[in-house]
């Protein structure tokens, strides 16, 4: 049996798939306190002894949460000489240019735990000044004396020669040994002083708390009987094992929201549907990301906590968008009078006013319950049950009053609102990337992702919609499909025309001895890697730079035409122009290894049958007057089906709103297909 779990900021998903390809899947709230017992709570009410696991994988929220919550260690930061307030002084930006009271993001390490040693080092990575090991000792000695945890270590140009950061490595370990120590070229040997510093640092202030999460989580499984293969979700759409994970947690930040993407772009694949926006919806946030050609979208400028106020973490994430709108999201009243939703969230505790738990404020999900889109019966599959007169108190009291609306009126604000909110998450991904929606397919995944997916189809003219199996454990399932993966750069500045091939694969040959024997420590055979290398390019006296994908034998490779006219190719598409007159420079060499699985799910249908037909009718409202609609549940429908809207089907853990005029199909592989009215 290969089991995965994922856990939300309101729920944990598990997925279990035994040999017979048989699956398994339980929902449970997640317990903020002691995520471990979220597991177990899933584990029996899926009824699985993880003793019969050969493979156990999962992502969750502890790392960004610890991040934005600044419940991290206390670290300290060791940099060069004249250099510690490069973390702090950042980037000359101002993402928000006219707000008079913007702050800069406030740095997770303050100054006095910022300390610096005395050594130099030229940008070709040349001595200009050996390290003065007396200076590191009374460094050492002070953070030592300060009480930090965790260490974060960032010499200036590390990334070009790392002997100077190693020889502090081992002081560290001699003089510190109780510290937690990240070294930044084992981080990202990249260049860019402040994103290389944020990022080291941020793996620093996440190490201690995700490695004693880890090792609980270990220990709880061993108790178990668990003897098979542990992994951890990354950013980057792969996975890796615990060892590693525990050296660089900081790769864990988005875990949990990759691993539906990876699913998505799968399901794509296997439909043949080269232009994909996964959209996941969940109890607290919504996310989307683009997948273009089957292959999701990367990107090395990630912020942890958004542009505006976060720290820059420069390691490939896949490409998401989110906004704080999600099942749990809080509709509220500003000073103006104006209806807002999210992005504070009831979380899983104490959760929506309709689950009864003590919630007094009205949410996304009371609002759905109020015009009848979701069934208090049959919530979560009968898991749990609704109170219909808890959610009908609070936007009574909260929202309708004060507004002097309707019950139903103030419901659809809150439905209006939040799906408005949502769309701009998928339009970041496509329109603002030059990427129509109309040329794409909206995969929706998450407990809501479903309920609300046609609502931002029509917002945005995305034409159809795709529905996969178990929509709300597509994250869980995309972990099951993931291969280990690991990423790896090295700065490399020179001039296109006056290097060689042979010089480039020397280059890398270093990051790929490295990446060979990551992957073989992680269990992977010989004949499952695969290298993938890119060269950041970019024209002479540009800023920043676009990665290309290098197919030649670098080895043997005397013209560099292909790899130039591929580099105006992708300029074109990015910026609508491009030079191939002007000098082409290289900057960084990318690496991406994988171990690609053994095993490949079928995303398709692999319910129980059910009754086929109707089940009921309930009164639905759309727009505004209510709707009498046919309830159909999903495990009754089979291939070559056909239901047009307004409909509601309805399936463990999810709910999908066909709106008046849409039509549905059931395909082959038990997808639901659906054409969008306009």
């Amino acid at each position: 049996m290969r089991i995965a779990v994922d856990i939300g900021g309101t729920f944990t998903d598990l997925v279990a798939v035994d040999d017979e390809g048989k699956v398994s899947r339980s929902k449970s709230l997640t317990t903020p306190d002691d995520l471990a017992h979220g597991i177990q709570d899933c584990l029996r009410g899926a009824s699985i002894d993880v003793a019969r696991a050969s493979f156990f994988v999962h992502g969750s929220t502890v790392t960004i949460n610890a991040v934005l919550e600044r419940k991290g260690a206390r670290t300290g930061l060791i940099a060069t000489k004249g250099f510690r307030d490069v973390y702090e002084i950042g980037r000359g930006n101002r993402p928000e240019g006219y707000n008079l009271f913007f702050k800069r993001p406030v740095p997770l390490v303050p100054r006095d735990l910022r300390l610096e040693v005395d050594e130099r080092l030229y940008a070709t990575g040349e001595v200009l000044k050996p390290l003065d090991e007396a200076s590191a000792a009374q460094t050492i000695a002070a953070l030592k004396a300060a009480g930090v945890e965790s260490i974060a270590v960032c010499l200036l140009h590390a990334y070009a020669n790392a002997a100077h950061e190693q020889r502090l490595g081992e002081l560290l370990r001699e003089q510190f040994p109780q510290a937690y120590v990240s070294l930044s070229h084992e981080i990202l040997r990249e260049f860019r002083e402040y994103e290389r510093t944020s990022t080291t640092v941020l793996n620093s202030y996440v190490g201690p708390l995700v490695s004693r999460y880890l090792v609980s989580l270990e220990r709880m499984l061993g108790s178990a009987g668990f003897r098979g293969t542990f992994r951890v979700m990354q950013s980057n759409g792969g996975v890796m094992s615990a060892d590693t994970a525990k050296k660089m947690p900081v790769t864990m930040m988005e875990s949990g929201p990759v691993a539906g993407v990876i699913a998505a772009a799968q399901l794509g694949e296997s439909l043949g549907c080269r232009h994909i926006i996964s959209f996941d919806m969940g109890g607290t946030t919504a996310k989307s990301s683009l997948i273009k050609d089957f292959h999701p979208e990367v990107t090395s400028s990630y912020y942890v906590g958004g542009y505006v106020s976060g720290h820059p973490m420069m390691l490939p994430v896949i490409d998401i968008v989110e906004v704080g709108n999600g099942g749990g999201s809080i509709a509220w009243i500003d000073p103006a009078g104006g209806l807002k939703v999210g992005p504070q969230s009831a979380g899983a505790a104490p959760g929506p006013a309709c689950y009864g738990k003590g919630g007094t404020q009205p949410t996304v999900t009371d609002a759905n319950l109020i015009t009848g889109r979701i069934d208090p019966e049959y919530f979560l599959g009968s898991g749990v049950r609704l109170q219909r007169d808890k959610a009908v108190q609070a936007v009574t009291e909260t929202i309708a009053k004060p507004l002097g609306l309707s019950l139903e009126e103030a419901a659809l604000g809150i439905l209006t609102i939040t799906n408005f909110n949502m769309s701009l998450s998928v339009r970041a991904v496509s329109v603002e990337k030059g990427y129509d929606p109309r040329d794409c397919v909206l995969v929706p995944s998450g407990g809501g992702g479903a309920l609300h997916a046609i609502a931002i189809a029509r917002e945005l003219s995305v034409p159809r919609v795709i529905i996969p199996p178990m929509p709300a454990y597509f994250s869980a399932l995309g972990m099951l499909l993931a291969d280990l993966k690991h990423d790896y750069v090295q700065t490399y500045v020179r001039e296109l025309a006056e290097t060689t091939g042979a010089q480039i694969a020397g280059a890398f040959s270093l990051l790929e001895e490295s990446a060979l024997n990551t992957l073989a420590e992680e269990g992977a055979k010989a004949e499952q890697i695969v290298l993938r290398r890119f060269l950041d390019m970019r024209y002479r006296g540009q800023e920043y730079t676009l990665p290309v994908p290098i197919t030649e034998d670098l080895r043997s490779l005397v013209d560099f035409n292909g790899i130039r006219s591929r580099f105006d190719q992708l300029h074109q598409e990015h910026y609508g122009h491009s030079a191939p007159q002007e000098p082409v420079m290289m900057v960084n060499l990318r690496l991406s290894a994988l171990g690609k699985t053994d095993d490949r799910l079928p995303l398709a249908s692999t319910t129980v049958e059910a009754e086929r037909g109707e089940r009921g009718r309930r009164a639905v409202i759309f727009q505004s007057s209510p709707l009498n609609s046919p309830i159909y549940l999903r495990n009754g429908l089979r291939a070559g089906d056909r239901v047009e809207g307004p409909a509601v089907i309805e399936e463990m853990g999810a709910t999908i709103l066909l709106y008046p005029g849409d039509k549905m199909q059931v395909n082959d592989f038990g997808h639901l297909v659906i054409d969008v009215s306009n």
